[in-house]
C-alpha cells in the first residue's frame, strides 16, 4: 500500500485482518508509525518498499489524484515486467487509460479500482469499481474479496 492517509490505511488494515500480508509506505512518518503499531510492515522509501515485495510485485496506489502521476513515475522504474499498479484513488477514467499504456510496453499491469468506504470501510468493507486487464483483476481477486463487504 503507497499512502497511509484514512482510506489506505484502513485498507491496509482489513488486508492484514484477512491475513495478507502487508507492506506499506508513506512519506509521512506519523502515518508510518501508526501503521507500524498497528502490525503493518512499513518501509522508508519506494525503493524499499519494491525490494520487500516478491515478484511479480502488486502495489496499490492510494493517494490524491493529483499525486499519482508523480507517484507512478518514481514507482515505474523500480518495476519489472509483470509487477502491477493499482490506482485506487477516484482518478479520472481517462487518465486511468492514459497511464494503462504508458505503462504497457514496459510489462507493467495497470489496473483502476476506484474506492469507496469511508471511514467505516475498514469494518464495513470498501465498494471497489475495478477496471483492467482481466488476468491482472483475477491476479488480485484475493485481495478484492478482502477488501469488499461480506
Amino acid at each position: 500500500m503507497i499512502g497511509l492517509g484514512r482510506m489506505g490505511a484502513n485498507m491496509a488494515l482489513r488486508l492484514l485482518a484477512a491475513g495478507h500480508d502487508v507492506r506499506a509506505f508513506d512519506p509521512d512518518a506519523a502515518a508510518s508509525a501508526g501503521a507500524r503499531a498497528n502490525g503493518i510492515g512499513t518501509t522508508e522509501s519506494l525503493p524499499e518498499l519494491v525490494a520487500a515485495l516478491a515478484a511479480p510485485r502488486s502495489l496499490w496506489v492510494m493517494v490524491p489524484d493529483q499525486r499519482v502521476d508523480a507517484v507512478i513515475a518514481d514507482l515505474a522504474p523500480l518495476l519489472e515486467r509483470g509487477d502491477l499498479i493499482v490506482d485506487g484513488g477516484n482518478s479520472w477514467f481517462p487518465e486511468d487509460a492514459r497511464r494503462a499504456r504508458e505503462l504497457a510496453p514496459k510489462g507493467i499491469e495497470y489496473l483502476d479500482v476506484g474506492t469507496s468506504g469511508g471511514v467505516w470501510g475498514r469494518q464495513r468493507g470498501f465498494c471497489l469499481m475495478i477496471g483492467g486487464n482481466a488476468e491482472a483483476v483475477a491476479r488480485l481477486q484475493p485481495v478484492f474479496a478482502a477488501l469488499a463487504p461480506g
